[in-house]
């Protein structure tokens, strides 16, 4: 690749789609070695390669090489095109959001207004789902100045592991990202959510909304979360079902929490258990502090904070101003693992209703 003497060389597969992010924002060329090295199978995973895939849609004139073991990246990106009637296959693998999340923060500095078609699987254990990114995610957007003709739609769920889920994308540009203050939480007010039921019976999802409610009504009345059974050809090729909660605050911030179940996993979960798992997550994410929630993508779990969209848009260096931006951000990453005892809880599980929520 030419031009990689004055490149960002970075070593491992940690913070991988950050860096590439990044690295196409600011237009400095990256070099990303020893990637797995030791792994039983070395180099970049599919989803990754997917994802640098959909960054060439993107952009235009960059310049890719990855060597024949798949363990060095070099990327000297090109410049953000966007446009309409781009379409990108993702693999079962990861959830769509994981590719939804990097477009969100490069598709407002492009040079078209983006509209992008992606194919895969819509809600998955590993990723947040695709209703926690319409209800949740996409309204920080709104914080920056970014919320006229930002629309996502979900055409089809897909469940794993066959997925066949089909989302479309579309977002605006912006000439400046006007700066930011979010330093106030505030309590919370009520909490909303939507439970989904694929190629399975729709009383499962009545039974998710029945087991969260009776958690999150401990603490809170006014809960309503809806259901949404698909049918036909919306229904994707896997059977599953989940729920997404999302908790507002006065102060007009969101927290959110999901779980899901596919019915082909060795150890299947129950409608109850999905629900209460939902719930007690959201718990514990309320109890993280900070005016976004703390869902860390799995190749960031390692560390200790999360490349939330606020601390993503905080060093664009083309196109804000000298203005400073501030954010209250969780205090640290809830896991999967956490969801049950949080750490920050010495000796309490979620499942205490005498918990400081």
């Amino acid at each position: 690749m030419k031009g990689s003497g004055n490149a960002l060389r970075y070593s491992g597969s940690n913070f991988l789609r950050q860096r590439l992010v990044l690295s196409t924002i600011s237009g400095r060329p990256v070099v990303i070695s020893d990637i797995r090295p030791k792994d039983e199978e070395p180099g970049l995973r599919d989803y990754e390669a997917s994802f640098v895939r959909l960054l060439d849609k993107l952009c235009d004139g960059s310049d890719i090489s990855i060597d024949e073991t798949g363990t060095t990246l070099k990327y000297r990106p090109g410049q953000i095109i966007g446009g309409s009637g781009l379409v990108h296959t993702c693999p079962p693998s990861r959830c769509l959001t994981y590719f939804l999340e990097g477009l969100l923060l490069l598709a407002p500095l492009a040079k078209q207004p983006l509209t992008v078609r992606l194919k895969g699987v819509t809600n998955s254990a590993e990723d947040v789902s695709c209703d926690t990114f319409r209800t949740a995610t996409l309204p920080l957007l709104a914080k920056f100045g970014i919320e006229e003709q930002l629309s996502f739609k979900i055409l089809k769920r897909g469940a794993p592991p066959l997925g066949g889920g089909e989302v479309i994308f579309s977002c605006p540009i912006v000439k400046a990202i006007q700066p930011i203050e979010l330093l106030n939480e505030g309590k919370v007010k009520r909490v909303r959510g939507v439970a989904y039921t694929t190629k399975v019976s729709p009383q499962f999802a009545a039974r998710m909304v029945d087991a969260a409610r009776g958690v999150l009504n401990d603490f809170l009345p006014d809960v309503w979360v809806y259901t949404d059974h698909c049918k036909g050809e919306a229904c994707g090729n896997s059977p599953g079902y989940g729920i997404s909660l999302v908790a507002e605050t006065i102060a007009r911030s969101l927290k959110s929490a999901d779980a899901c179940a596919s019915i082909s996993e060795e150890e299947e979960m129950s409608p109850e258990s999905v629900g209460t798992h939902a719930a007690q997550r959201l718990l514990a994410e309320i109890d993280l502090d900070g005016v976004d929630d703390s869902n860390p993508p799995e190749e960031m779990r390692g560390g200790r904070h999360r490349p939330s969209v606020p601390g993503a848009l905080f060093p664009e260096p083309r196109r804000g101003d000298e203005a400073i931006s501030a954010a209250a951000l969780a205090s640290e990453p809830l896991c999967s693992t956490d969801a049950t005892t949080h750490p920050g809880l010495p000796g309490r599980g979620l499942s205490d209703p005498r918990g400081p929520w």
